[in-house]
């Protein structure tokens, strides 16, 4: 099956859309299994459980802003 130029355009614009519900999904099926979660909360990382407890595991620095193009080296 093969699609032309145009649906993949439209496919494409709804990746973001996409990619946040499945994160949502992942989320709470991840809950209703019984396991935590994950998550950055207010500049904290945060596990999260399913009776609704939460503990703040440690706090993190805020998102480092990048230039499109730009090199970085991990140590």
């Amino acid at each position: 099956m093969t699609i032309d130029e145009k649906a993949m355009e439209f496919l494409e614009e709804h990746i973001p859309e996409q990619a946040t519900m499945a994160l949502k999904q992942a989320y709470w099926q991840a809950l209703a299994s019984g396991s935590s979660v994950l998550v950055c909360e207010d500049g904290e990382l945060v596990e999260k459980h399913p009776d609704g407890t939460r503990k703040v595991l440690k706090k993190i620095l805020p998102p480092t802003k990048t230039i499109p193009g730009k090199q970085w080296e991990i140590q």
